[in-house]
């Protein structure tokens, strides 16, 4: 058996990324991000329980456009991570699996994550 110089797999300097690995890796990472997310939910309840001073130290941090920059952020994960896992337990089912129909799901759920977030926001701030 001869040796090869050839890689065993695809590097990353010559791999394309396609729509589904990209949501793949989205989806682990809205996971993380909706971990973190619940650390902050954590303090402002924390701060709604330990008085109006810290509270409103929190209502300012979070009102602030870092805040609001975070909170929509943690919005969009929270719908997308939604809409992925439906996606996937479609799969988990056997269904949507051909290539064409994998992609039309994605785009469907990148659409519906982001029209869920501006719903969502549209809805609170009429409030």
């Amino acid at each position: 058996m001869t040796g090869s110089n050839r890689p065993l797999s695809p590097h990353l300097q010559i791999y394309r990324p396609q729509l589904t690995s990209v949501l793949s890796i989205t989806h682990r990472a809205t996971g993380v991000a909706l971990a973190a997310g619940t650390l902050l939910f954590s303090w402002w309840l924390l701060a709604a329980a330990s008085g109006s001073g810290s509270f409103a130290l929190v209502q300012d941090v979070m009102g602030s456009w870092p805040g609001l920059i975070v909170l929509v952020g943690f919005t969009w994960a929270l719908f997308y991570h939604l809409c992925n896992g439906i996606r996937h337990l479609f799969w988990d089912a056997g269904r949507g699996l051909e290539i064409e129909t994998a992609y039309r799901s994605g785009w469907v759920t990148v659409a519906a994550s982001v029209g869920l977030t501006v719903i969502a926001w549209a809805v609170g701030l009429s409030v």
